[in-house]
Formats: C-alpha cells, structure tokens, sequence
C-alpha cells in the first residue's frame, strides 16, 4: 500500500509561512533542491489544495525554459509536469494539464488511492494537510526545520483534539544548516 507523505518546510518555532504569508527565509540551496527532487521524483501523485497548487503552476510548468535556470530548477519543472496532480477545491473548475480537481477529502476515496499500485503520494499545502490529518490519512511527516524563528506566522499543525503518536525514523542535516525529521505513524 503506497503511502501519503506530509513533506513541508518550517521555522524552528514551527511556522510554515511567515504573518504575511512569506516564505523567503526558506534556505534551498543546490543541496537541498536536489533531494527534494530526489525525494518528489519518487512519488505518483502531488495531493494539493487550491494555493498550492495555483503557486506551483504559475511558476513551475516553464521554469525550465529559462536559460539561467540551473540544474535542479529544471529538474524539479519536468517532475512538476509529469507528475499527476490531484487538486482539492471547492472553487477551482478546471486545473492544468495531468491535474484532476476534486471537491473535497473524502477519506474513502483517498484510502482506495493508497490502494492502489505505485510510489507514495505527497500532500502540499497545510489547509489540506490539516485535512488529511483530521481524517488520519497522514502516514509519514517529513519535516524540514529551516534554522530560523519567525516569531509569529502561520503554523503548520493547527490545535488538535487527539496528539498523533508517531517514531523518529531519519534525521538528516544539509550544509545550511536546515534539518530533515521525518516520523512514521506510531
């Protein structure tokens, strides 16, 4: 059974975005673009909510046809373009090409995607991923703590009823000084 990824950047203090939805202190570098092409390219479908996915398409689809683009960037363009994205909106009536928008999660509908033959799936966007946590569909978090605190901002893990129990299954440090914990579920 392929498995939902939860894969985000966040401050030290645990926010994704800054207060005006800023994310220019995320430090990705070569390094880090690489393995998160590494990482992404591995996958069969991006789970992404509206936001998400609008910023991704209105950058990611001709990145590559910029001659200053360096390596990674047109690496991670034709991963965004070959990827089959699944875009959840209430409000978006049609989406680019290899996109398929759906209504909402309906937990059922995303247990019979994991069902299905192929890599795992990442979810994108923290409205979504707040979602599929609501709904237990979050199989591995892996979280990238970029070394900065915000102090304020949006965080990523809204208040919950329930904690999620989960174990450390890798850490990783790049050279700038960002660190990699992903945890599996219980």
């Amino acid at each position: 059974m392929r498995k939902v990824i939860l894969m985000m950047s966040v401050s030290i203090d645990g926010f994704f975005e800054g207060p005006g939805g800023e994310l220019d202190w995320h430090l990705i570098d070569e390094e880090i673009h690489t393995h998160f092409n590494e990482q992404l390219g591995a996958m069969s479908a991006f789970l992404e909510g509206r936001i998400t996915y609008e910023l991704m398409e209105g950058y990611w689809p001709t990145a590559d046809a910029d001659p200053a683009a360096s390596r990674p960037v047109a690496e991670f363009a034709r991963i965004w373009r070959d990827m089959p994205k699944i875009v959840y909106s209430r409000t978006l009536e049609t989406a680019g090409s290899n996109s398929t928008v759906v209504r909402e999660v309906v937990p059922e509908d995303v247990l019979a995607l994991k069902a299905q033959p192929g890599g795992d799936m990442v979810v994108g966007g923290a409205n979504l991923a707040a979602s599929f946590m609501r709904h237990d569909l979050v199989d591995e978090y892996r979280l990238y703590v970029h070394p900065v605190v915000l102090g304020r901002g949006r965080p990523l893990f809204p208040g919950s009823s329930a904690p999620i129990a989960v174990r450390l299954a890798e850490t990783r440090t790049f050279g700038s000084g960002v660190v990699l914990l992903r945890y599996l579920r219980g």
